[in-house]
Order: C-alpha cells, then structure tokens, then sequence
C-alpha cells in the first residue's frame, strides 16, 4: 500500500478537489501543468540553484549529543530553521513562485498564522519583483508582529482577517475570496498539505527535499538511509510531510506526528485534530477537520500560531486513519518546557511549533541505540514574546 497521492488527488479516504465553480480553471490549469512544469530539466535546474544559493541547503542533519543523553536515544535535529526567513517554509515558495513565473501569473496572495510563510513569501515575490497580498488573521498579526514587520519590509501587503477566530482558518477564507475575485492574473501561493489537489502533493514535494537530505545525511553519520523514527509537529503539515516524504512507504520507519493540545484535549481549547476531528471539508479538501455535531468548524486554540488550524493535511488524516502514523498530542505548557530546556542543552531557541515535537521525549520512551531524527522546523525569534511572557523572562 502506498501512502502517496493517487492519480485523482486523494491520499486513501482523503483528498481531492472541493471548490466553487469560480475556481475551477485556477485549479485544473496548476492540476493539468504542475507535474509537467515540475520535472522539466530548466525548473529543476533554476529550483535546486536557488535552494543552494539562496536558501542555504542542504541544512545540516545535526547530532544533539546533550539532548540525547538526557532521554536515551540518540536525536538528530533537521535544522530547517537555518534556512533563509528562518524556517522549512521557504523550500515551497521557491517552488511556486517560479510555477507562478511558467504559468504567466503577476500577482501572488498567500495566506499566514505564524507569519513564516507570510515572510517566505514576501521574499520570494520580492526575489522577482512581483506583487504580493498576504492575508493573516487579526490575532496573528498582533502575537506575530515581527514577521509583520518584516513582511511589509520586503514590499508585502499585509491585510487582516477579521472574521471568526482572526487566525489562519479565517485568513484562509479570505485569500480563496481573493482568488475567486481575480482568477486571471493569480496565482495562491498555500503554505501548507492543505487545500484542494493538486496542492498538498506540489507543496509535499517541494518539501520533499528535507528527507531527501536526511537519507544522504543519516547515510554518512549513521551508516544507513532510513532513522528508526521520524519526527514532526503537525497543523496543516508542511514541514512534516517533507520530512516524512521519502520514508512513507517504508514500513521501518516509524512516523510521529505531534499536533497541539492547547491547554488540554478536552478543554474546549485544543488543536489536537487527530483525537478531535471527523471527515469534513475544508479549504477545497476531505480530511479530518474539528468540528460540532452540525458540522459547524470549531475554533482551534494553541500557543503557537502556526498549529491552530482546525484541520490537517489529507495525507495526515491518512497516515492517521491507516494507523502508518504514530499522533501525539502535546499542551501548551509542556511545549514550552521543551523549547527551553532545547536553548538551555543546545544552543538552540526552536519555534514553539518545533517546541511540541521536541516535547515528546518526556511522553514517551526510545531505546538508546534508537535512531531518531527530528524536524527543527522553524526558529524561535518570531516567538521571544511568546517565551518572554510564558516564562517572565
């Protein structure tokens, strides 16, 4: 059994394309183009350069000897937070921009939570001198006001949501409004495995250059392609999905997803979609998405703005339903613990997106020769006020 995309754009139950028909030929032509644009020698040519040149890749496959010994296993951290902008998003707006430039768009509109792909965004569109609307929440922007700050600074348009929770669900809604408002000249940049296809299986392979990395790596460290476990936090489930990429259909691996508890699964104030959610449709897809028992979408709560999404990429609600993924739910309080005690045993001031992967290795136990590589999706900097009031720094 494979845990890819099948040919209509479903990953088993879910999947494909749910959109107005305003969208569809947006949609079908990127559908129709993308695997074509993607493998012509001239894409990948420019695409691989620019990851070299420009992003700084391949980020190094780092051995964290301290955090290791504290749990007993050995850990290797996947330092995608030494990217250019600070973390995995940048990897697939490479990617889309220049899918953008072959498919003649001149305008491009992203949506935002953390902020992380606002400002990959922004740069790239400023790396090509095209203009870029970006959409966040009313509640990120305030929370997130550094990578506001920085998007603008590269000649973004940053434009509030200010319906519903005034997060990345809503920010969402307002960037398909825009898309369906200019069909012609548009292109949307998604930043996550979420949406309709073919975009959680372009932007899994724009990612997908993560555990491409990690095989030639672990092979020069370790001996060996393939680790033991394979770790990521999840919200829609970018930096996850290329991470876990080129190890889905290997059934020696084992895959870990951690979403976000909040301050408890069953408190009301959660983001754990795996415990909570149930087949629905959000954003143009069928995936596992929280919800009441009319099939209104309940709001999502974390610490960390980029995983209070009510939804997870269909590929996760596969890996999910199939029992291939192993889901773990991780509280604010704890995730928080274990991006500090990271700063305090590394060096290195993770995301609080990153923080909730990290915070496992007190939930559960590794054998000490285990081999278990983590994605260190993003860097804390976006964060400090987030850690500075948490921890009255």
């Amino acid at each position: 059994m494979s845990y890819q995309v099948n040919e209509k754009g479903y990953y088993g139950d879910f999947g494909g394309a749910f959109i107005p028909e305003m969208l569809y030929p947006n949609v079908e032509e990127l559908r129709s183009q993308y695997l074509e644009i993607m493998q012509e020698e001239d894409f990948q040519k420019e695409f691989r350069q620019l990851l070299k040149d420009y992003v700084g890749r391949p980020t190094p496959l780092y051995f964290a000897e301290r955090f290791s010994q504290n749990y007993g296993a050995k850990i290797y951290l996947k330092r995608e937070d030494l990217c250019h902008t600070g973390a995995h998003k940048v990897n697939n707006t490479v990617g889309q921009i220049l899918m953008a430039k072959r498919l003649g768009k001149n305008r491009i509109i992203a949506e935002t939570g953390a902020g992380q792909h606002g400002v990959a965004t922004a740069t790239v569109c400023a790396l090509m001198g095209i203009e870029c609307i970006v959409y966040m929440g009313e509640v990120d922007i305030k929370r997130q006001a550094p990578n506001v700050a920085r998007m603008k600074m590269l000649g973004a348009t940053v434009v509030p949501a200010t319906s519903g929770s005034k997060t990345l669900k809503d920010a969402t809604n307002e960037a398909i409004r825009d898309w369906i408002n200019n069909p012609l000249d548009t292109h949307y940049i998604i930043g996550s495995v979420v949406g309709p296809h073919p975009y959680p299986d372009m932007v899994a392979r724009f990612q997908s250059v993560i555990s491409e990395e990690v095989k030639t790596q672990l092979k020069e460290k370790e001996g060996r392609e393939a680790p033991d476990h394979v770790v990521a936090c999840v919200g829609g489930g970018s930096n996850a999905a290329g991470i876990y990429y080129h190890y889905l259909d290997n059934a020696k691996v084992n895959i870990i997803a951690v979403e976000a508890a909040g301050e408890g699964i069953l408190t009301g104030k959660s983001a754990a979609t795996s415990a909570l959610g149930r087949e629905g449709i959000i954003h143009g897809s069928k995936t596992l998405l929280m919800q009441t028992d009319d099939g209104q979408i309940t709001e999502p709560y974390s610490i960390s703005a980029g995983l209070d999404y009510p939804g997870v990429g269909p590929m996760h609600a596969n890996l999910f339903r199939t029992g291939r993924g192993e889901f773990i739910s991780i509280t604010d309080e704890d995730a928080m613990a274990a991006g500090l005690q990271l700063c305090k045993l590394e060096g290195i001031i993770p995301a609080i997106e990153t923080a909730h992967a990290l915070a496992i290795f007190d939930k559960r136990k590794f054998k000490k020769d285990e081999v278990v590589v983590v994605n260190l999706s993003g860097r804390g900097d976006k964060d400090l006020n987030t850690y500075i009031e948490h921890f009255n720094l």
